[in-house]
């Protein structure tokens, strides 16, 4: 197949479709044998970078695959084409919950709680449904409770492509800010300076039980919620349907 060619396939897919494709799905799809994932990933490369510096849409890449978004510089005229709009929005609550899980996983209920200072079982049962948390294993302590983490819909919603893109701690102590229900602005997410930073999978200073890494799937584009607060699709990993311990 001719370079042009497949690189008109692959920007046309990467165009219209309402979640990221990995290089490999892309394969897969034009369906030729010549055609490896390692080509469609240079292609890829190519049009990120011709896209941004002509265009106001970018190629981004978001929980492990590849997508077509607006640049950050024009999101407010978005959301001003679509302000009625109905989004997926969290409460202060559901954002503090999160972002303790967010910058702690895997953690536990009661160290959500105290954390918080209040019960968290509503807000967290919450975002398990909402596929934005869910159970990753059990941690060996007396009772063996259920500890959270995020999931690839988590990434989706802030438009990141793995944990490792989170802001430090330490950026929120230096600038004093945070989003509204996160914390305060003197530990945003309840973790301390001494938070260790995040990565993918399961810390190995937690000691977790039938735990499994993070997968990175899943994402929508060409929906002007995108550009604010993102909303879900039915996609993604299948929650564990478990009492928060």
């Amino acid at each position: 197949m001719e370079h042009q060619t497949l690189k008109g396939i692959i920007e046309t897919l990467l165009f219209i479709t309402d979640k990221p494709l990995s290089p490999a799905k892309i394969a897969d799809l034009v369906d030729d044998k010549d055609v490896k994932a390692s080509a469609v990933a240079e292609i890829i490369a190519e049009l990120r970078d011709e896209y941004a510096d002509r265009s106001a849409l970018e190629l981004r890449e978001i929980a492990g695959g590849w997508q077509f978004a607006t640049a950050a510089t024009y999101s407010e005229y978005v959301r001003r084409l679509y302000r009625e709009r109905t989004a997926l929005r969290l409460s202060p609550a559901s954002l503090e919950t999160l972002a303790i899980v967010a910058y702690r996983q895997p953690v536990t209920k009661a160290e959500i709680e105290e954390t918080r200072g209040v019960d968290s079982t509503s807000v967290l049962d919450t975002l398990v449904e909402r596929k934005l948390v869910r159970v990753v294993g059990r941690k060996e302590i007396p009772g063996r409770p259920w500890v959270y983490g995020t999931t690839a819909e988590f990434l989706k919603y802030f438009g990141i492509a793995s944990l490792a893109d989170l802001p430090p701690v330490d950026q929120f102590l230096e600038t004093g800010e945070t989003d509204a229900g996160t914390g305060t602005s003197d530990d945003p997410a309840g973790v301390g300076t001494d938070a260790p930073a995040v990565q993918e999978g399961i810390p190995t200073d937690e000691t977790v039980s039938g735990s499994a890494p993070i997968a990175e799937t899943g994402a929508q584009h060409g929906d002007p919620d995108d550009v604010t607060d993102g909303p879900l699709s039915d996609a993604g990993n299948s929650e564990e349907s478990s009492p928060a311990s």
